[in-house]
């Protein structure tokens, strides 16, 4: 990182702390010590920003980010540490197909999950929860929506069951 990239970076977040109200230009304005107590920071690390003395770590970079109300993508670019090609747009990744896909077909839920880097033991709740935002399409019942999701019959019993307020044997 070269003092430009630097420089270049800490007059963006500057400004940015400017539209957002903060006070960074008085000595006992405030700003400061306001803007790292709401991000969870040192005042340290923001003043060092400000001073163009360092950049700050990934976490303090996340917090500010927060904050600020502005994508960390954003700030990472902005800073210098990564690029827009290092960090494709995530909806991007939804456009191309999957490996072993066909291109067109739309991505499972389980795909999503995959692609949004959800852990692999709450993937299950996360297709639940998903699906239940989706439109209907037309003609779809359990049995296609648990197909699409990726599931089998299982879950097309359990949503039979869930309808009818029945379990399995109780005749």
């Amino acid at each position: 990182m070269t003092t430009q990239d630097l420089d270049a970076f800490a007059a963006w977040v500057e400004a940015l702390m400017r539209e957002r109200g903060y006070d960074i230009d008085s000595p006992r304005g405030g700003g400061k010590s306001r803007i790292a107590d709401e991000a969870g920071v040192h005042r340290a690390a923001v003043t060092r920003l400000l001073q163009r003395q360092s950049m700050p770590d990934l976490e303090t970079t996340r917090r500010l980010a927060r904050v600020l109300g502005v994508p960390v993508r954003d700030m990472l670019i902005r800073s210098g540490r990564l690029t827009a090609e290092e960090l494709a747009d995530p909806h991007g990744a939804l456009a191309s197909p999957a490996p072993g896909t066909e291109f067109g077909r739309r991505p499972t839920l389980e795909e999503v999950a995959d692609l949004l880097g959800v852990p692999a033991d709450r993937r299950d709740m996360f297709v639940r929860v998903v699906e239940q935002f989706l439109p209907n399409e037309a003609g779809t019942d359990a049995g296609a929506a648990a197909a699409r999701r990726g599931h089998g019959r299982a879950d097309e019993r359990i949503s039979m069951e869930a309808a009818t307020g029945t379990s399995p044997g109780s005749d």
